[in-house]
């Protein structure tokens, strides 16, 4: 089933054109990943899909689950079942870390957790991730390194159930450790949900080699130039991106 389904979109940032007519599909139980070079637009899709107010769409379609969402705000996106994990996470002075994921998780629900019943699902996500459980009390990512907030993001998606997981850089400065445990955190949500599915946005082959994405699109200029399996990726490991720029120009020609 198509989970997302993208069609000619374009999509403007103060009357400049970012995205040029992209075509994608995420289908339920599998990851589409994402990859080009940057400034190809691949983040301006994420924050696109979740409803940004600076970002302008100015043709085509964007449907979750059929459902033709550009009119939905982000919150109403999110209780669809969507979920953004950012390449920058931000830090909020004054909420907690159990705090905030237990007031999104009770908007979510019509059944609303405990405090007690929160604190034993959070430290059990959390020991899953590697994470200190003494982070559930800090300061949503205040003080947090770089991999502490990237699985402080992964905990959010484990927590928050979404059908529809859209992963921006998720890896963007990890060290190797806090990226396999990255990594293991996205594919065992995956098992364990089997009927959702993850847009995972990357430069690198890295994050790839532990996921193993069952599409490939490749983003350049805002458009995507070629789609792909597994294969494609250690195609541009050892071409790289100029290779497709090379080839669009060719075309041209």
């Amino acid at each position: 089933m198509k989970l997302l389904e993208i069609i000619d979109l374009h999509v403007a940032v103060e009357g400049k054109e970012i995205l040029r007519g992209v075509n994608l599909v995420v289908n339920s139980g599998e990851i589409t990943a994402l990859m080009g070079p940057n400034g190809s637009g691949k983040s301006t899709l994420a924050y696109v899909l979740m409803g940004h107010p600076k970002y302008i769409v100015t043709k085509g379609r964007i449907l979750v689950k059929g459902q033709d969402i550009k009119s939905l705000s982000p919150d109403e996106r999110a209780k669809l079942g969507m979920f953004l994990s950012f390449q920058y996470p931000m830090e909020i002075t004054g909420v907690t870390l159990s705090s905030f994921l237990r007031t999104a998780l009770n908007e979510l629900s019509e059944n609303k957790i405990s405090v007690p019943e929160f604190d034993k699902l959070i430290k059990g996500k959390m020991q899953d991730l590697g994470m200190n459980t003494g982070f559930a009390n800090r300061y949503l990512n205040e003080g947090f390194s770089g991999g502490e907030k990237k699985r402080a993001e992964i905990l959010q998606m484990s927590i928050l159930k979404p059908e529809l997981a859209i992963l921006d850089e998720t890896d963007s400065g990890l060290d190797i450790d806090a990226l396999k445990a990255v990594a293991e955190g996205i594919n065992a949500y995956l098992k364990l949900n089997p009927a959702a599915g993850a847009l995972v946005i990357t430069h690198y082959q890295r994050l790839l080699d532990y996921l193993k994405p069952n599409s490939v699109c490749v983003m350049v200029s805002g458009k995507i130039v070629k789609q792909g399996g597994s294969e494609l990726v250690a195609e541009l490991e050892k071409k790289g991106y100029d290779w497709l720029g090379k080839k669009i120009e060719l075309k041209k020609a």
